[in-house]
């Protein structure tokens, strides 16, 4: 009699190909997306380079003067137009309380980064499942906002010709301001729209007022955006609307982590599986 050749089950399954690539693929993605233990060292270089990289490119954006009071000059006609153009009043009560204006001059200086920095930094120590989807938020909205410089070039209501407005960090010899005096050349004069005092104040104050468990750390983290428009106005560094366009890019950036992760960041689990201590160092119970 002949042979006869018996093909088993794990035979036949070495003849069917298996999409190795594609779920080699899957599991890359689903790795990138899942929450991770951040790096310290590596979230300090990512930041750095990150604010470097936005200055460079912020003040590499041609700053077309021309366009950029055009742009003011519509804006202001515009608001006049619709009864809401209250920054040269708040400008000019604001400048009349010499402490107060002072104090707002070295706020919109410093807290700006105080402020972004702390919270990234109490995000890294508390939450640091939600880290990376809420520094994401705050990456996607300030490149978006490159975009906005690039496309509308805008003078702040200090610069505008014939606008009455007040430089205040001009006025009463402030230090600091990367706007005014000695340092204005290091900056774009003509980036104000969309507003990342704005954008990076109100990422702030939800960060804060969604993850904190204070109440009363909470309310904080929503008077600080609304008193970081004050002074953009009051400092005639910002049309109420660059605000509007800060709160926008926002928007984008939550767009952006919601679609990576597939959840908003406060969704996301506070910490990282894996993350915690290894405990095998405790004695078992009996």
């Amino acid at each position: 009699m002949g042979d006869v050749t018996v093909r088993t089950p794990e035979r036949r399954e070495e003849g069917v190909p298996h999409p190795v690539t594609e779920e080699t693929g899957r599991g890359l993605l689903r790795r990138l997306r899942a929450p991770r233990r951040p790096r310290l060292w590596f979230e300090i270089l990512l930041i750095a380079l990150s604010y470097w990289t936005y200055s460079l490119i912020r003040n590499a954006v041609p700053e077309q003067r021309t366009q950029a009071l055009r742009n003011a000059d519509w804006i202001w006609r515009a608001e006049q137009q619709l009864g809401v153009a209250v920054e040269q009043s708040v400008n000019h009560a604001v400048n009349s309380v010499t402490w107060l204006v002072v104090g707002m001059n070295y706020y919109y200086a410093t807290l700006h980064f105080v402020v972004t920095l702390g919270v990234l930094v109490w995000l890294y120590r508390s939450h640091p499942g939600r880290y990376a989807a809420t520094r994401l938020v705050l990456f996607a909205t300030t490149g978006v906002a490159l975009v906005g410089y690039y496309l509308y070039p805008l003078a702040p209501p200090r610069l505008m010709n014939g606008g009455h407005f007040i430089d205040t960090v001009m006025v009463h010899e402030t230090w600091g301001s990367m706007a005014s005096g000695d340092l204005k050349n290091m900056s774009n004069q003509y980036a104000a729209m969309p507003s990342m005092h704005i954008g990076w104040s109100v990422w702030c104050g939800l960060t804060i007022f969604a993850l904190a468990s204070v109440p009363w750390v909470r309310v904080l983290g929503l008077l600080y955006p609304a008193l970081t428009l004050v002074v953009i106005v009051a400092t005639a560094n910002h049309f109420w609307l660059d605000a509007v366009g800060g709160v926008l890019c926002l928007g984008f950036g939550y767009a952006v982590a919601g679609l990576w992760y597939g959840a908003l960041p406060h969704a996301l689990p506070r910490s990282v599986p894996g993350a915690e201590r290894p405990r095998a160092w405790l004695p078992r119970r009996a």
